[in-house]
Order: structure tokens, then sequence, then C-alpha cells
């Protein structure tokens, strides 16, 4: 299945640059590792904001539940997501 995910990080403006730029260096390692893996397929930024567009391959809601959850800096991430179905002109 395939799922468009948007997401915005707010991370706590008291936390500090080290632990920013950490966090930071953590999310890309982890974002190469579901590119790896084939979850992870495509990646926006959202001018402006701190804000991405995802477009993510899963088997199920489940397994992209988990993976968003692996991302390290879910629990500062305001997630949407919508499921995908293949358009009757994209059908072959």
């Amino acid at each position: 299945m395939e799922f468009l995910v948007r997401f915005e990080t707010n991370l706590p403006d008291t936390m500090p640059a080290a632990e920013r730029n950490r966090l930071k260096a953590l999310e890309r390692d982890r974002a190469q590792q579901l590119r790896s893996e084939g979850t992870l397929l495509r990646l926006w930024r959202v001018p402006g904001r701190q804000a991405v567009i995802g477009l993510w391959n899963t088997t199920d809601a489940t397994h992209l539940h988990d993976a968003l959850v692996s991302l390290p800096a879910f629990p500062w991430m305001d997630v949407t997501v919508e499921a995908l179905a293949t358009h009757p002109q994209e059908q072959r």
C-alpha cells in the first residue's frame, strides 16, 4: 500500500542545539534505512516550514505506523496520513 504522509516537526525551543543536531543526524540515518528497505520512497520539503511530505510504501497501515514511530523525532511530529489507491488511468 502507498501512503502520502505529511508531517511537521516541532522541537521544543528549550532543546539545546547539540541535542537538535544529534536528533537530526539520527533522523537522517533512520530515513536512509527506511529508503533501503523500500518503505520510504520519496520526500519533499515544504518551503518556509519544518514540514515534509513523503511517499511511503508498506504492507499495511500497521507497518506504516511502526515505521513512523521508529523515527527519532516522532514524539515532536504532527503527522497526517492519507492512504492512496491506484487511479484507473495508472493501472497497467
